[in-house]
């Protein structure tokens, strides 16, 4: 599940057209080729956490289309988060412009059962093939160069054994045509998929610097526009040659030299909009130009999670960590699992948008 944004022209994936006897004599929507197991897909459910670590016992549940921000800090970075997903709970999504994501997901996707739907992101022209997004703003507290900041996905322990026919020829076409600075090894004992930040975030805005006082800042009902703030913001960008356009900028930055010139300053705002139609939580699965892979064929007690991680390259250090983990229904972890979904998305609304200060000088 590479770290894939948004190509500037959109990939239509164009599912199978062959139909089972059974399916036709049943007039139903579905085929064996072009969507998948439905009773395998609705055993799980999903639950989202952050934190700075990799352990989810360290993390806080984050409220998935919710009107919160979570906050996420430790002695690197102090982080702002929003997760939007498309479908959480309850409807059925018509998309016209990805034919294969018309489907009847009128059940629960996602705890807890009180989450919203979808979010008015996704009616945003910059999100409207996104199935889902990530917002966040990054205050940094000490200088960090850009050739150094990775976003990707990194896993404990071996998926080799997991990964179907192909998956590797999946992963060129991707490098080849959505991601080519991305780097990664799926079938290493601890696999990864990571690309440069800089190159890979959907709409990257550099903001102003901050002090000790000032409030942390929300982005619950952000959408995070390519661009500056202004003033000493906009002669950031400008100083490094950045392109104003996102998708230039993408390609600017997938050279290492140019990455190598941009520096991540102390105290500065920097907000970053991530999503992109190829992760699909709706059934779980992994869809690419000719290659759909579904995650709960694939789960185990080892492995059922996926995360984000923003990460340093030289030093190893983690700024943060979005995990999404798929959690077997009528278990009794799942019972755990609801309670601290519940718990979690009390104690942030109980917050009521109150983030806290910056407590540090930069």
């Amino acid at each position: 599940m590479a770290p894939c944004s948004r190509s500037t022209s959109s990939s239509r994936l164009t599912p199978s057209r062959r139909r089972s006897s059974s399916a036709s004599k049943s007039n139903t929507s579905a085929t064996s080729g072009e969507l998948f197991d439905q009773a395998q897909h609705k055993k799980y459910r999903l639950k989202v956490t952050a934190g700075t670590q990799y352990y989810p016992s360290t993390h806080q549940v984050v409220p998935v289309n919710g009107d919160e921000t979570v906050r996420i800090d430790n002695d690197l970075a102090t982080v702002s988060l929003a997760v939007r997903i498309q479908g959480y709970n309850g409807t059925s999504l018509p998309a016209p412009n990805l034919p294969y994501m018309n489907l009847n997901t009128n059940w629960k996707i996602g705890y807890p059962d009180t989450s919203p739907t979808t979010h008015p992101i996704f009616t945003h022209p910059t999100h409207t093939t996104d199935q889902y997004s990530l917002t966040f703003s990054i205050i940094f507290k000490k200088p960090v160069n850009g050739n150094d900041l990775l976003f990707g996905h990194d896993f404990d322990r071996p998926i080799r054994d997991r990964l179907p026919p192909g998956f590797n020829t999946a992963l060129r076409l991707v490098k080849w045509s959505i991601d080519p600075s991305m780097d990664g090894d799926a079938y290493a004992d601890k696999p990864y998929l990571f690309s440069p930040a800089l190159a890979s975030w959907n709409q990257f805005r550099v903001g102003n610097k901050v002090k000790s006082g000032d409030e942390v800042p929300r982005v619950n009902g952000v959408v995070v526009q390519e661009g500056d703030e202004g003033g000493d913001a906009g002669k950031v960008r400008e100083e490094a040659g950045v392109p104003g356009d996102a998708s230039e900028r993408m390609k600017f930055f997938q050279g290492e030299e140019e990455r190598k010139k941009f520096v991540f300053e102390e105290g500065r705002v920097y907000s970053v909009g991530f999503g992109n139609p190829y992760l699909v939580f709706n059934d779980f699965s992994l869809r690419l130009p000719g290659f759909t892979l579904h995650a709960t064929k694939y789960v185990d007690e080892k492995n059922h999670d996926l995360r984000y991680v923003l990460k340093n390259r030289e030093t190893g250090e983690v700024y943060f960590v979005v995990l999404f983990t798929l959690v077997l229904v009528g278990t009794e972890q799942e019972k755990e699992h609801i309670k601290e979904a519940e718990d979690g998305t009390k104690e942030t609304k109980e917050k009521d948008g109150n983030l806290g200060k910056i407590g540090w000088e930069a």
